[in-house]
């Protein structure tokens, strides 16, 4: 079964290591003779994405770039026994099934997918790229006992509009598809915009409880077959190594995004296919993850606020910055969680007036409103915090944003408003609050460095020894609270953090 969203994260941020086991993922599909898509174009995703695929051929169809001569369904014994062969010796830690050419194939499947416990991604291939219909029966009756197994369904444009019997002309169409599809008994729907008209390509995500698009530019690659395959492909991989869906799917949408952009050419002038990057590491094919059917990907950013923030302490009253600005201390985060109306707003004024006499670079949590009206250099949310607040009116008002992420979901949708700057964490437990997410880590840190261009600020459970290692390994952008604020000797606290941050020896050998 799929983890919960409000559980700890599984897997790691970063790529899979090269020695790490490869999780098993079956695929369950088509051969193509051309080798584009089918069950050729799944082992090349599965692969690239360090899983290790198996699999179980339900059709041998002979076809090429412009035309399918016969699709022939393997008999069901045949099926059955692939299944058997696999389930003891290769369990799967994931599935993938596209083309299911008849109800016998696809009524069996259905029954055993009960006795295995994996998360199952649909592709549900009808129709080849030429126009010619790949299954015998309708797709709707054939798919209908398979769907409530299934725990993301990825159709096209044209599937989506023959299973969910909606109309589709606009994006505005995609939540009711996507809202039939999933009173059908899916678990959560993936529609691919790709087939819809606009410099803009948007694909919608839907379960029972979430919803959200994801945008990214229209590549003109033309090396677009067997792409839904390498999508679903692509997002069973990452599923396979634990990762919780919403992640998975912007992981699998950035690969294939990768994928578009480094098409290759194929000998003979038949075309091409799209190239085989590894694990996602460009900002370029991160998603912008919004509620927004009609997002601006040319939207502006928030003015920068420099790449180097060092030490970056998150206090909760005025008299901090009293207190560490003298020492040299030029960016601070006020975060109160127990003053509200007038008493909040002058102590956030007080602060602000602190902050603008010295020159630091002063972020108020939460506050946006009062922050504004302050003349604040900068707001700093949360996730949770973003639907509440105009970020416009933010901008607008010249003020600097930083947004916290713990994850491929956050950073995406973090991303969507170009923020000044992205806390990613927790790189540790801390007690300061309940964090659902896995500790990173410095691999995870490392992670997200070489795949934003933001700048990144650590922050979680970071102390002074914590912060000797992360400045070894190059990170020197430090959030930290209580290894200032509960320190017996704050000051003395953060001279030993902001020398280390500033120019302080990497770690020794044995200390790593």
């Amino acid at each position: 079964m799929m983890q919960s969203a409000s559980k700890p994260i599984g897997g790691s941020v970063a790529a899979p290591a090269s020695d790490a086991p490869r999780p098993t993922v079956w695929s369950i599909a088509g051969s193509d003779s051309a080798g584009m898509a089918g069950i050729q174009a799944d082992n090349r995703a599965i692969q690239a994405l360090g899983g290790h695929s198996a699999n179980i051929i339900t059709a041998v169809t002979a076809q090429h770039s412009d035309a399918v001569l016969s699709v022939n369904p393997v008999p069901l014994a045949t099926f059955t026994d692939q299944l058997d062969a696999l389930s003891p010796a290769l369990p799967a830690a994931a599935i993938k099934i596209g083309l299911l050419p008849n109800s016998d194939i696809a009524t069996q499947l259905g029954r055993r997918l009960a006795d295995i416990n994996a998360p199952v991604v649909l592709d549900p291939v009808g129709v080849a790229s030429s126009g010619v219909k790949l299954i015998d029966g309708d797709s709707r009756k054939l798919l209908a006992s398979l769907l409530p197994r299934v725990d993301c369904l990825t159709p096209n444009i044209a599937e989506a509009r023959l299973l969910s019997a909606c109309p589709i002309d606009s994006t505005a169409d995609l939540p009711r598809a996507a809202q039939a599809l999933l009173e059908q008994g899916v678990r959560s729907v993936l529609i691919k915009g790709g087939h819809l008209d606009g410099d803009t390509c948007s694909d919608y995500f839907a379960t029972p409880g979430q919803q959200f698009w994801l945008h990214l530019p229209r590549l003109n690659a033309g090396f677009t077959r067997g792409t839904g395959c390498l999508l679903s492909a692509a997002l069973a991989s990452v599923l396979a190594q634990g990762y919780v869906l919403a992640d998975a799917v912007v992981i699998a949408r950035m690969w294939l995004q990768g994928a578009l952009r480094s098409g290759v050419a194929l000998a003979g002038g038949t075309g091409g296919t799209p190239g085989l990057p590894g694990w996602p590491h460009c900002q370029i094919d991160l998603p912008c993850l919004n509620n927004d059917p009609h997002y601006d990907l040319t939207r502006p950013a928030f003015p920068p606020c420099g790449d180097q923030l060092g030490l970056y302490p998150i206090v909760d009253r005025a008299h901090w910055l009293e207190r560490l600005i003298p020492l040299g201390l030029d960016t601070i985060q006020l975060r109160i969680k127990d003053l509200s109306g007038a008493a909040l707003q002058a102590e956030i004024a007080r602060a602000v007036a602190l902050a603008r006499a010295s020159g630091c670079r002063l972020f108020i949590n939460d506050y946006w409103r009062q922050a504004i009206a302050a003349g604040a250099y900068g707001v700093h949310l949360g996730q949770e915090d973003l639907d509440q607040a105009e970020l416009d009116e933010i901008r607008d008002a010249g003020l600097r944003l930083g947004l916290s992420s713990h994850s491929y979901y956050e950073v995406a949708r973090a991303h969507s408003y170009r923020p000044s700057y992205i806390a990613c964490g927790p790189v540790w437990p801390t007690t300061t609050k309940d964090m659902p997410w896995q500790p990173q880590g410095i691999a995870g840190l490392r992670h997200w460095r070489q795949l934003l261009d933001y700048p990144i600020v650590a922050i979680g459970g970071i102390n002074a020894e914590r912060a000797r290692a992360l400045v070894a390994a190059g990170i020197t952008n430090l959030a930290v609270i209580t290894a200032i604020t509960e320190a017996p000797d704050p000051e003395a606290a953060a001279r030993e953090l902001m020398l280390l941050v500033r120019g302080g020896a990497p770690l020794a050998e044995d200390e790593q």
